[in-house]
């Protein structure tokens, strides 16, 4: 019964990110605090943002998986810094959906002993490119109550990929490994749809 429900809970989530995976970057507003609280449940962020709480509580060592998640939020305010100053990268949008698969990989690889410096440098380096992209597109108008919207929802997305996480761990004890990787694993393939989105 624990397994249908924990199954039915992440389908659920999946198919609300792919209902908004058209609205990762366009068409929305950035003006005001709801919107920043909304604009995270695309899918790209969705997925990236959770996975770095099952990473964190899977992979770094007991007591520490609040490094992951603040590491993010942090290297994310710097990237958006840097966005809001006209700091520009090629294909940005393509390297968002690829931090997707990034973070899918990781999971992957959470069964291995990833080095937790390593781990972390990847964490920065995909919430940098989501910082980038949200700082270009915040106007200078009403960018505080955005930018505490959005880091709002970040923070409870992470949590609530730590919560899974160890629901995941307590529901299947050592089977919970194969599962992290299976997520993994669905989670490469949203990046490359993704990817392929925007190639197409």
């Amino acid at each position: 019964m624990q397994h249908k429900t924990l199954r039915g809970l992440i389908t659920a989530s999946l198919l609300a990110g792919l209902a908004g995976a058209a609205q990762a970057h366009t068409g929305h507003g950035t003006q005001s605090f709801m919107q920043g609280l909304v604009h995270p449940l695309g899918l790209d962020h969705l997925l990236v943002m959770v996975a770095v709480g099952l990473w964190s509580v899977t992979a770094l060592p007991r007591g520490k998986a609040w490094q992951g998640p603040t590491t993010f939020m942090l290297a994310l305010l710097v990237g958006a810094f840097m966005g809001a100053m006209g700091f520009i990268v090629p294909y940005l949008e393509h390297a968002v959906a690829l931090s997707v698969g990034l973070l899918g990989m990781m999971l992957i690889a959470s069964r291995t002993a990833l080095p937790t410096g390593l781990g972390l440098g990847l964490v920065a380096a995909a919430a940098s490119l989501h910082g980038l992209a949200h700082g270009a597109e915040t106007p200078a108008s009403g960018a505080a109550g955005y930018a505490i919207g959005f880091l709002a929802t970040t923070a409870a997305l992470h949590l609530g990929g730590v919560f899974t996480g160890l629901g995941i761990r307590r529901a299947l004890n050592q089977r919970a490994g194969w599962a992290l990787g299976g997520l993994g694993a669905a989670m490469g393939g949203a990046g490359l749809f993704l990817f392929g989105q925007l190639a197409a």
